[in-house]
């Protein structure tokens, strides 16, 4: 039976390389030299996938990668439970190096930590909703029982009881991605891999199942990798982000320091209209104090939207972050929040305008 309470395991991928090609081991060293991906396949006909990737998921959060088209996202978490043979590099999932994992042990763990959503919701036509869920399950060799009573919660916790006994073409696309999470779930695995699982919905159906899927995530604490090229979803889902590019990581981090330390021009770009008050959050801004302090609680984690309402509801300029037992930490200013609500001006751009 499923643990909520059990986290999942961290992933570090290091140092990978993809190349695409008749022979890709022939041209690691060149890229790692500075051969640029136009090059490359220009001159050798073969595709730089993904080059020099470093990143440490960690345990029972959820990991946005994001980019947008042909930015090797996609090609990165088939890396993970390895859809795709690396070029060079490793995955390591736990202790162990996914890359170094002989046709048994990977079969093993495919079956066992790992389950996948996909864009397309790839059920299987001819079976219902309880046989789609329990899919996972009958690989394993589960008893048919234990794989009725496992699935039969997960599909009562994603909002499809009675719905059981309906086929794919019975269901809207949002009730079929709840399928497919339920038998992602109902399989048990510590990762869950969602490759665009969202993208293909309606707006506001995308925007349930992300708030499906954070409160699923309060008590089963996956360790979740989320592909996605919408910056929004991105930075409603993911604990981390890291943002591709042409196959390489141009910034990773918190949603915060995305938001407030863009690496380059392309990541400000992406950020520039976002609504800084809705990612970033009070300890970001707060002024760490010793004693009580005076003004409303409000909970650390919490964005500043919500505490800048809270303190113009209550006329006051202060207030006080406090942790999850209610003990005071901080300070803060409604003049601090405020100003990090807003989004700094581009000094450069106005001047280039201007000009």
């Amino acid at each position: 039976m499923a643990d909520e309470n059990k986290p999942g395991i961290g992933i570090s991928i290091r140092n990978l390389y993809k190349i695409f090609g008749s022979d890709p081991a022939a041209y690691v060293d060149m890229v790692k030299g500075g051969m640029s991906k136009t090059e490359l396949n220009e001159k050798h006909s073969h595709v730089l996938g993904l080059k020099d990737i470093n990143i440490d998921m960690p345990g029972g959060a959820i990991q946005v990668v994001m980019g947008l088209s042909g930015s090797g996202k996609s090609t990165l978490i088939r890396h993970i439970n390895r859809l795709i043979d690396p070029t060079a590099g490793e995955v390591i999932v736990g202790e162990d190096d996914v890359v170094k994992m002989n046709e048994k042990e990977l079969r093993e763990f495919r079956r066992h930590k790992t389950a996948m959503v996909f864009q397309k919701f790839a059920l299987l036509p001819h079976r219902t909703v309880m046989e789609n869920t329990v899919y996972g399950l009958e690989l394993q060799g589960v008893p048919r029982k234990k794989q009725e009573e496992e699935a039969q919660r997960w599909i009562t916790r994603v909002g499809l009881e009675g719905f059981e006994d309906n086929y794919p073409n019975q269901l809207s696309g949002g009730m079929q991605q709840r399928v497919g999470l339920a038998r992602a779930l109902t399989n048990d695995a510590p990762i869950l891999l969602m490759d665009e699982a969202f993208s293909a919905l309606d707006p506001l159906i995308r925007m349930d199942m992300q708030s499906v899927l954070l409160d699923l995530q309060k008590e089963i604490r996956k360790t979740i990798v989320f592909i996605t090229h919408d910056l929004d979803e991105a930075l409603r889902l993911g604990d981390r982000i890291a943002i591709l590019r042409d196959g390489e990581v141009v910034q990773q981090g918190t949603k915060q320091e995305i938001v407030l330390k863009p690496a380059d021009e392309y990541i400000s770009n992406f950020v520039r209209e976002v609504n800084r008050g809705r990612v970033i959050t009070v300890d970001m801004v707060m002024t760490p104090v010793s004693g009580e302090g005076s003004g409303p609680r409000i909970k650390t984690g919490s964005v500043l939207e919500t505490a800048a309402k809270k303190m113009t509801e209550q006329s006051v300029s202060h207030a006080v972050v406090i942790d999850e037992d209610g003990k005071p930490i901080g300070s803060l200013n409604i003049q601090d929040v405020i100003a990090a609500m807003v989004t700094p001006v581009d000094h450069t751009m106005v001047d280039d305008e201007a000009a």
